[in-house]
């Protein structure tokens, strides 16, 4: 059983939503009803922004989350057993730096004195630019020596668009990554972005953007063999976005829109003017509430929450 969570649905700016990041919660047994009897078996985070361990904090208060708190009322950050990253934004990175030193100083087996590593995934050119990059500032030196990104994550490295290379598991669920046209600096795709796409080995799929500007058709196929689709969506017009806009998704047929759910979006969420051009499509994703992404009840669909 796998569902989806996100910790936040807002754009990088926004305020009132968090970013955009997920949780994904496998168990390997089914259950029912809302909230779920045990803790999951296996966890991953696609992505954990500079909002992330806001998210988490008032995530793990909800019913079904308290294996993210700690008894003290922290986070308990061993609970994150993978952490996918799709691009070296703030919004989707940002929180990696408080996750490694609180596993590394706080979390850390006492008797062994080796810290919590959850496993971090992405290619190999995101991995080398995130610690170069973005990471290394703030952790390149532990008490004494100096420090690399394996003293905080394992690390797990995929290859985009190479079969067998660009696929990793949360138990039977496959995630085949992607490129998205997100930013280009001379080309499309060469600055490197991704989305995903999960596949259930008993029937269904389910289609996550990632940041991108419109691409319908590189991942037509994808969201028409999708159960539930996940877009990406600025909900203002603007020259040269980074982002696919609302007036874009909406050139989407009628039959995805209806299965689509739209998220990345910015504070005015709720203005009445956008209400008619939003009701064309299953809805905006909720932050906090899980989705139950391959249901095998008939009365229960995977774009209503679970919580």
């Amino acid at each position: 059983m796998l569902t989806m969570t996100f910790l936040g649905v807002g754009s990088a700016f926004a305020k009132r939503n968090y970013n955009a990041n997920i949780l994904f919660e496998l168990w390997r047994d089914e259950w029912d009803g809302n909230v779920p009897p045990t803790p999951p078996d296996d966890t991953l985070l696609v992505d954990f922004g500079v909002t992330g361990p806001l998210a988490l904090y008032a995530l793990k208060e909800r019913p079904g989350f308290e294996y993210l708190r700690t008894p003290s009322g922290g986070i308990s950050y061993p609970a994150i057993r993978k952490v996918f990253i799709t691009h070296q934004h703030a919004d989707h990175i940002g929180g990696l730096e408080e996750m490694a030193l609180m596993n590394t100083f706080v979390f850390n087996d006492r008797n062994t004195g080796k810290p919590h590593k959850p496993e971090v995934i992405s290619t190999i050119n995101i991995l080398v630019n995130l610690w170069d990059h973005s990471l290394k500032g703030g952790l390149n030196t532990i008490q004494n020596r100096y420090a690399l990104l394996q003293d905080y994550f394992f690390i797990r490295a995929l290859i985009a668009c190479k079969p067998g290379h660009n696929t990793f598991s949360v138990g039977p669920y496959v995630f085949e990554i992607f490129p998205t046209d997100h930013v280009h600096i001379e080309r499309k795709y060469d600055w490197p972005s991704y989305g995903l796409f999960v596949s259930n080995p008993k029937g269904g799929a389910a289609f996550y953007s990632g940041d991108t500007r419109f691409d319908y058709p590189a991942y037509m196929r994808m969201m028409e063999r999708a159960t539930i689709c996940f877009h990406d969506c600025q909900l203002f017009d603007q020259q040269e976005s980074v982002h696919a806009t609302l007036s874009e998704c909406r050139t989407l047929p009628a039959a995805i829109k209806q299965k689509t759910l739209l998220y990345h979006y910015g504070d005015g969420f709720d203005d009445k003017a956008l209400a008619p051009a939003l009701a064309e499509f299953k809805g905006l994703a909720r932050p906090q509430e899980r989705y139950h992404l391959f249901p095998v009840r008939p009365d229960r669909s995977p774009d209503r929450p679970l919580t």
